[in-house]
């Protein structure tokens, strides 16, 4: 039996059905590794965060006993001893403003990939300060239906109304009330985020819960999260809104990483139902890049086959050498062509 071909995978579109995808670090790191950001910025972890984003004379500007090397302990340990501090005040500048200046090369990166994957049943979530995810999004998004994006830690990007409850780029004017979308508040690392303090923030939580507790949504990805012990706040939100494995019998749990998988996997065993779960160390390996904007159809038609066909379907790779959008763009529009024509039918 030959099974379904890629034109039928490219055809066959499904209503309802989910797939969130949630972004640390190691996404924006994975985006620009080989397309780097065109003014030479590096995206910092957290070991070297203080020298990348040029902390270094503020570190040791600070009494002894509040140095660290690392810049989650530093901060932590300045936030401890007195929040308003003229040297914390100082570091948030200059971190937003190391963010803020960055861009996308104009050749095609993994978030260009990433946001034509989904569709608006989808959404993806992301921790990162930086402007890649909100920039894909905004140059690919004439192309066809987007998913919905939230930004969990405040983003340098994004700003917003809170006469209208709406967010838009940072410092431009709202249409509707003539109001400036004002920054958003970018979290830092201390223990205690108090996720519900800041109405942007908590707008972005409750929509990335509402995704993540809908029952239809099957597949969970995580790129490049480490699932931080600093940060059990998130975790706990995460999982309140996913539920136990025990409650995700059936949904797969998807896990893009560069760790060894068993790290990873420790980091997100209250998620995974004893084999529901994928590890790849590469996004071109993953459901995302395997069959774009058919993410459900393919979990549907492998896990749930209503035919011998549909259990042998073909995947339909997006290749991952294109050297312009436009070339991005053309690849994906026989499925937003076979979108179209569902929604009119």
């Amino acid at each position: 039996m030959a099974g379904l071909s890629i034109k039928d995978r490219i055809n066959i579109v499904y209503g309802g059905g989910g797939h969130v995808v949630i972004l640390g670090a190691g996404a924006s790191i994975a985006s620009t590794i080989y397309n780097s950001e065109p003014k030479g910025k590096k995206l910092p972890s957290m070991d070297n965060f203080i020298d990348v984003v040029g902390l270094r004379d503020l570190l040791e500007a600070a009494p002894s006993k509040l140095r660290a090397d690392n810049f989650e302990t530093f901060y932590s340990l300045l936030h401890e001893d007195n929040p308003s501090s003229s040297l914390i005040l100082e570091l948030e500048m200059r971190v937003r403003d190391y963010f803020a200046d960055m861009e996308l090369p104009p050749s095609p990166t993994i978030y260009d990939y990433l946001v034509l994957s989904l569709r608006p049943r989808d959404l993806i979530a992301t921790f990162n300060w930086d402007p890649f995810l909100y920039q894909a999004w905004t140059r690919n998004h004439h192309v066809g239906d987007m998913p919905y994006i939230a930004f969990l830690h405040g983003n340098v990007a994004i700003g917003y109304d809170d006469e209208d409850k709406r967010c838009g780029p940072a410092g431009m004017i709202s249409k509707k009330t003539y109001n400036t979308f004002v920054p958003t508040k970018l979290l830092y690392p201390v223990t205690k985020k108090n996720y519900n303090n800041d109405e942007f923030i908590r707008s972005q939580w409750d929509m990335t819960k509402s995704f993540l507790s809908d029952k239809s949504v099957a597949r969970f990805t995580i790129f490049g999260y480490g699932a931080p012990k600093t940060d059990q706040e998130a975790m706990m939100l995460l999982n309140d809104a996913w539920g136990t494995s025990d409650d995700r019998v059936m949904e797969q749990m998807e896990m893009i990483d560069v760790r060894n998988e068993q790290e990873v996997k420790r980091s997100w065993n209250t998620f995974i139902n004893t084999h529901h779960y994928d590890y790849v160390n590469d996004y071109f390996r993953s459901s995302l890049a395997s069959n774009p904007r058919r993410t459900f159809e393919s979990y549907h038609q492998h896990n749930h086959p209503m035919t011998i066909d549909e259990a042998l379907s073909a995947s339909n790779p997006v290749p991952n050498d294109f050297k312009t959008l436009e070339d991005l763009w053309a690849w994906h529009k026989p499925l937003i062509d076979a979108e179209e024509k569902w929604k009119r039918s």
